[in-house]
């Protein structure tokens, strides 16, 4: 599905191909997902991360290493940490923009189910201009 060649993980491409065998199933349901313009990651209902796109990659893997597999929750602040229980907890969605180092991103971030039960979470983050039209329709 992803080229070895791939500059983002090339120095730690054997783990990542063993945990793409393990989550084949998840791998394969969201390959649509690798082409998009924006960054999405999925995690189940610990934190631990079982999905990233490229863009996602690109953006939270660091220093040869992949957050595939591993616990994104110190990763962030105790609020943040929270407020994904919640979210996890009572089925809702969080959405919110950022500016990062002068990008503009809109975070959209919300409960996955399978077969109606709550397995995880989705977040997909995507670059927006700083003016935007807004249509009522």
């Amino acid at each position: 599905m992803w080229s070895t060649n791939n500059k983002i993980y090339t120095n730690y491409y054997s783990n990542y191909k063993n945990y793409i065998i393990m989550n084949d199933n998840i791998n394969e349901a969201l390959a649509w997902a690798e082409g998009t313009h924006c960054a999405i990651t999925v995690s189940d209902l610990e934190g631990k991360v079982i999905f990233m796109n490229e863009r996602s990659r690109a953006t939270f893997d660091k220093e040869g290493r992949t957050m595939l597999g591993q616990n994104m929750m110190p990763c962030h602040s105790a609020k943040s940490q929270e407020k994904i229980r919640h979210m996890i907890e009572t089925d809702t969605v969080n959405c919110y923009t950022i500016d990062k180092q002068g990008v503009k991103k809109m975070i959209y971030q919300t409960p996955w189910r399978r077969d109606g039960k709550v397995c995880g979470m989705v977040e997909i983050s995507m670059v927006i201009p700083d003016e935007m039209p807004h249509y009522i329709r």
